[in-house]
Order: C-alpha cells, then structure tokens, then sequence
C-alpha cells in the first residue's frame, strides 16, 4: 500500500489524505525516512535518465487574452512569489551575465555545468558528496553542524537546473537564479537556503529540522511541501501562495510581522510599507514554468516582457503606449517558441511594430 502511495507521490498524483498517509508514515521512524529519501533519489536518477534518452519537443499553445486558460494541476504544491529591489533592470548590468550555469564550491573553486561533463563529488575522505549530471546535480548524506559548507549555483539567463539536496528536497531554478545552500545539511539545526531570483521547492519533510529560505527582508518557514519562490531584484513586493500544508512567512528584522497561509491563499509583502497582505488566488499559474511553460492571466504586457527577457536572455524596449496597457491570457511552450513566435502572436490582439538588434527588441507604433 504504501508503496503505491510513494509512486502516486513522486508522480504527482496522489490525493491530500495519500499524501498526509505518507507523511505520516515517514515520521513514523527514521528507517522510513531514509528508504523515503532513498527511492526520492532513484526516482530522479531514472527520470533523468529517461529525459536524455529520450528527449522531445512540448507543443507551443497560446490563446488570446479574452480567453480561458488551460489551468495546470499540481498536487501538494505550496507556491512563493517573491520580489525585491529596483522596478526598473538595467539589462546591460545584469551580474549574473555568464551563457553558463557555475557551480561556485565552498573552497572558491569555480566550474561551468556543460553537456559536456557528468563527474561526481567527494570529499576529503574520499566519500560521495554528489553526483553532477548536464541539467542536474544530485547530493547525498549529512554531516556535523560544525563541518557545513555552502556552494552557490547560478543559473544565468535563458537556462534552466534542478539540483536534490542532501535531504532530499528538490529544487528547480528558473533563468537568472542564484541559490546558495548546504553542500550537505548537518544532523542538527534548521535547513537553510539563501535564494536570489526563482525556485520550485518539494521539500523532504522533516519536523526536527525546518526548511528556510532566506529572501533577502523575508523569510519563509515550512517542515515539508512543495512550493515556488521568486526573488528577482526589479520588483518591490514578496508574495506567498500555498496551495496545501501549512506555511509562515515573515520579516527578517520584525518576526512579529508574520502570516500563517491556508491553501490558495497569497502574502503579499511590500518592501516600502512593511505590510503583509493576504487573498485568495489560482497558483497553479506560478509554477508552469517547472513543466516547461510560460502561463499568464489577465497579465499586463510590462510584465511578460520581464519574464520573456529573463526566459530568452534578451532585452525588451517598448515604445507602444497601448500594448504597454494591455493585459493577456495564455501559455506558451518555452522549448518550442521563439521571442519572435511570441511577439507576432501577441501582434494578433494588439497590432505594433518590432525590431531586433542582437538581443535588443524594439517595439513602436506602426508605421
């Protein structure tokens, strides 16, 4: 039976009362938890096997703003949008400029993740700390609290990397990401990551040993879900959705300003008032890029252009007072769509003019 569950699970198919029936199996003992971690690990290993085997290309689908869209379905997924700093980005100052994902280690090595290499990591001692595959690094066991060590992933534009942790969280980073974390977490204390830009957390759950990520002013609590954070420097505002479990969200320098989360509700924090705000909300539209796609409701074109920048690793000038108005409803495949596919679909709603340079995109008035 629980076996059935566990593969329901990693399929993202299991029910909410399969789901807490897991749950509660894996706290019943730490033998469970392992072989729970355990299978976690093989599982991902064989699906990545399976991706590279067997790659393809997604079905690119957009519909006009006026109509519905084809909603996403996730189970058990606990979703975070989070955004700090400027309103306007600079693309030419970008500092994670690099074509290449960098792994930066603890002892200020630095390598690029390429298609090229597949090597595995150890320790001083010879054990295996992890193994690192083209889109994906997979680490393994604990230490002591006083041997912690952090490495720091970046993930530069128009890229995409999943890294499992020690625990055996999962982490999906989307383009222009940074995320620094436990090389291997200790055997005491709480799990603590530091995140710039966005990521899809399946955290392994664990009561003894919170998960954390450390937001720039906010920081987000849970014991064991599956949430999204994003952190990207040009907006002023935090946002929290959780779709299932329980999570709270709160000020680095005030704790007491805190929010606990019912499912599908969002935290909305803002940078300049220090307020948290709550409302009810679809998620499923935060994580689509986990499966490969670009979803957007009623969303304002000044806002799919940072996303279509961070996604393509371009730059979007527009000059178009009118599309800068106008909001769309839609998804697109992001490995079987260009910018260029892009632009002339959002054309056929609100017609302008384009025109590349490099990576620069003009858009004006026609002519």
């Amino acid at each position: 039976m629980i076996t059935e569950i566990i593969h329901k699970y990693l399929s993202n198919e299991a029910s909410e009362p399969e789901v807490q029936a897991l749950f509660d199996w894996i706290d019943a003992s730490e033998e469970n938890k392992k072989h729970f971690i355990a299978l976690k690990k093989t599982w991902a290993l064989a699906a990545l096997s399976e991706n590279i085997a067997n790659h393809s290309t997604p079905v690119i689908s957009i519909q006009p703003k006026k109509k519905t869209i084809q909603y996403l379905k996730y189970a058990a997924v606990f979703l975070v949008l989070l955004g700090l700093g400027k309103l306007a980005f600079d693309f030419s100052q970008k500092e994670n400029s690099s074509k290449e994902i960098i792994l930066e280690l603890a002892d200020g090595h630095s390598e690029k993740i390429t298609t090229d290499n597949q090597t595995q990591l150890v320790n001083d001692k010879g054990d295996l700390v992890a193994k690192k595959f083209p889109n994906q690094i997979i680490y393994f066991g604990k230490v002591e609290d006083q041997k912690i060590v952090y490495n720091t992933l970046k993930v530069p534009y128009g890229k995409r990397f999943k890294l499992i942790l020690s625990d055996g969280t999962v982490v999906s980073l989307n383009s222009g990401t940074t995320l620094r974390y436990p090389e291997q977490f200790g055997i005491n204390g709480k799990r603590n990551v530091y995140l710039t830009g966005e990521a899809f957390f399946e955290v392994a759950k664990d009561k003894e040993h919170p998960f954390i990520v450390n937001a720039n002013q906010v920081d987000i609590e849970v014991l064991g879900t599956k949430f999204n954070v994003s952190a990207y420097p040009e907006n002023p505002t935090v946002n929290g959705t959780l779709v299932e479990g329980s999570i709270q969200m709160y000020e680095v320098e005030n704790k007491q300003n805190l929010v606990l989360l019912r499912p599908n509700q969002m935290a909305t924090w803002n940078m300049n008032s220090k307020k948290i705000i709550t409302k009810e909300v679809d998620p499923a539209f935060y994580a689509a890029w986990t499966k490969g796609e670009l979803a957007f409701k009623d969303t304002p074109f000044s806002t799919i252009a940072k996303i279509i920048q961070r996604t393509y690793d371009v730059e979007i000038i527009n000059e178009n007072t009118v599309l800068a108005r106008q909001n769309f409803t839609g998804t697109i495949k992001i490995s079987d769509s260009s910018v260029e596919n892009i632009l002339e679909l959002l054309k056929r709603d609100t017609p302008f003019h384009y025109s590349i340079k490099e990576n620069t995109i003009t858009i004006t008035n026609l002519p």
